[in-house]
């Protein structure tokens, strides 16, 4: 078990891990991201608490841990059982191109040459962990069962060894029985640590996904998540999550456990479908024997009370019991896809109400970075009226006011009030917290608008800003202030991209950002920023768009997150490019009205 130390007054944090190969394996493999979380967390500390299936579930309802990483199909019975909520998912360095890393790989001696497929599996001794082992049992029963082979009815014998899984595949190495069920990538980790030959072993009907390495007879899951139990502090599960999204990727506690880090929690729906068809976890109440049920195997006994009814009474009743039986199926299941659709949009509902505070606090964060160019922008017209009415009063002072005179005078004070108003107007427009509003905009104002407001900073830093804008552009649908802001963040950071490059140098170079405006080759509407700076490293371009990464010395590294997020929200892509004069070119696509409302209207039905 790793500790930390703690206060007497805050208990350390308590993470329950499923020790699915023993206390041992899971020490090595875990210990270090738990020690991870107590440098994290030097007031607390934490704890790992290997557990068992069993011992899972009672540690849980008994809430004696804090939180839970345990294998997919485990998560999914006790967040039925005790409401427990995932809060991030492993991403694995052996995940498939979809996210998946979980799966089951059925072995059997190299020299068992009558054993190829799963339809070979009838008649024969098969052996997995533990009933309850998602990926050492379950997973590879649903693929039995796509092949017509029912583990509990068609096999010669089902055994299961229990934890940890090791002895499976010395049982199969062994002859005591025909076919294991491990879960993939156990048997290359076993090799690895020179505990068993891969070459004495085959993987039946094997599969190969894309980006996943290990053995595999069936199709892939989401990796383990980490899940909060519902008597954990909110705080301290965000704490915990912000962390763990800030472990590096060749952090030794990641290499340890042969993870590459943690991502937001994955879609666990295939693993409740899989449950469905199983009628195990959640969906158990689904095994309830049925009058059906009981005829398939009884049906001799039933043949000879039938005998002694009309024929038309029997098939009425029948008939009768059928459409009772597929409508009370039909109820619970629409009952089900009803919660399961209100829960969603719960979830979207409040991943949008968060994206626009996290979309407010960015334009927030921005202008507090220019707020001393504001500040000059609005002294400048501010100053011009005091020396106006410095002038006025003179002259009306000294009695010497020509009335055609003041007249200009008080003409031009109001043109500097007018044009300080419409500086503090983009302002307000830009900084007030609002609702998302799509409409029919055109892309160049908002370029203009954004620039004017990067214009004081740009004079500052001695750096001009260019706009090449396209005429008749077409209108896209699209919020303006999220746009604008778009935009604004990434002038923004080409004007300090080139605060420490030279201009003015002996060929003639002048330090500039340009803003270009057009259409790309499918007739999208397209806007693109360069700069002249230094350009950015090839690790940093792999994480430009991670959120809170940032090459800025106290920046917060959410912009370009947030500047990605909003340009997918609009049906459109954010990337960067190497400027050929030397430096960094951001650009961005946005759909045109047609094609917006278009999308927007196929997407309508699914909610």
């Amino acid at each position: 078990m790793a500790t930390a130390t703690a206060t007497a007054t805050e208990p350390p944090i308590r993470v329950g891990v499923l020790a699915y190969r023993g206390g041992d394996h899971a020490n090595a493999a875990w210990e270090p991201t738990i020690q991870y979380l107590a440098q994290q967390f030097p007031g607390r500390g934490a704890q790992m608490v290997p557990l068992d299936l069993p011992g899972m579930d009672a540690a849980v309802q008994a809430r004696t841990v804090d939180f839970v990483l345990t294998n997919t199909g485990n998560y999914v019975e006790l967040e039925a059982r005790h409401g427990v909520t995932r809060i991030a998912t492993l991403h694995s360095f052996r995940a498939g191109t979809s996210g998946g890393a979980i799966g089951s790989a059925l072995i059997v001696r190299a020299d068992r040459t009558g054993i190829r497929g799963m339809d070979d599996l009838k008649g024969q001794t098969v052996m997995a962990i533990d009933p309850d082992a998602f990926g050492g049992f379950q997973v590879a029963w649903g693929a039995m069962l796509k092949a017509g082979v029912d583990p509990y009815r068609d096999l010669k014998e089902l055994r299961f060894s229990g934890f940890p899984v090791d002895r499976v595949v010395f049982a199969v190495r062994d002859g005591a029985v025909d076919v294991g069920v491990l879960r993939a990538c156990v048997l290359e980790e076993l090799a690895v640590e020179g505990r068993v030959d891969p070459g004495q072993f085959r993987v039946l009907a094997p599969k190969t996904v894309p980006g996943f390495d290990c053995a595999l007879s069936t199709d892939l899951y989401p990796d383990w998540p980490l899940a909060r139990l519902a008597s954990t502090p909110e705080d301290l599960a965000k704490a915990v999550v912000v962390a763990l999204f800030q472990m590096p990727a060749d952090h030794p506690a990641a290499k340890a456990g042969g993870y590459e880090g943690w991502t937001v929690p994955l879609d666990y729906q295939p693993v409740h479908t899989l449950f469905r068809s199983l009628r195990i976890g959640p969906y158990r109440y689904l095994r309830d024997v049925s009058l059906i049920d009981i005829a398939r195997e009884h049906w001799e006994w039933l043949a000879v009370g039938a005998m002694a009814l009309l024929w038309w009474a029997v098939h009425s009743l029948r008939v009768e019991h059928l459409i009772k039986v597929r409508t009370a199926e039909l109820r619970t299941a629409n009952h089900d896809l009803v919660r399961e659709m209100a829960e969603r949009r719960r979830a979207e509902e409040t991943a949008r109400e968060r994206q626009k505070e996290m979309d407010h606090v960015a334009r927030l964060s921005i202008l507090g970075e220019m707020a001393s160019n504001l500040a000059h922008e609005l002294n400048q017209p501010l100053g011009a009226i005091a020396n106006y009415a410095r002038g006025c009063t003179r002259r009306l002072e000294m009695g010497t006011g020509d009335p055609a005179q003041l007249v200009e005078i008080t003409r031009a004070i109001a043109e500097q009030a007018e044009r300080a108003g419409q500086i503090i107007a983009r302002i307000r427009n830009f900084v007030r917290k609002r609702t998302s509003q799509l409409e029919p905009m055109d892309v160049n104002e908002a370029v203009r608008t954004a620039v004017s407001l990067c214009q004081g900073q740009a004079r500052n830093g001695g750096v001009t800003i260019a706009l090449d804008l396209a005429d008749d552009l077409p209108l896209v649908m699209a919020d303006r202030v999220q746009i604008e802001q778009v935009v604004l963040n990434l002038v923004k950071n080409a004007l300090d991209a080139m605060q420490d490059v030279p201009g003015g140098t002996a060929d003639g170079r002048v330090r500039t950002v340009t803003v270009h405006s057009g259409r790309d080759e499918e007739g999208r509407v397209a806007v693109a920023v360069a700069d002249q700076g230094h350009g950015i490293s090839e690790e940093a371009r792999a994480r430009l768009f991670d959120p809170f990464f940032t090459t800025k010395s106290g920046g917060m590294g959410l912009g370009l997150s947030i500047c990605r997020t909003i340009v997918e929200t609009h049906g459109g892509h954010l990337w960067a490019t190497d400027n050929a004069g030397g430096g960094v070119v951001m650009r961005f696509t946005l759909p045109i009205v047609d094609e917006a409302r278009r999308a927007g209207k196929e997407e309508q039905p699914h909610g």
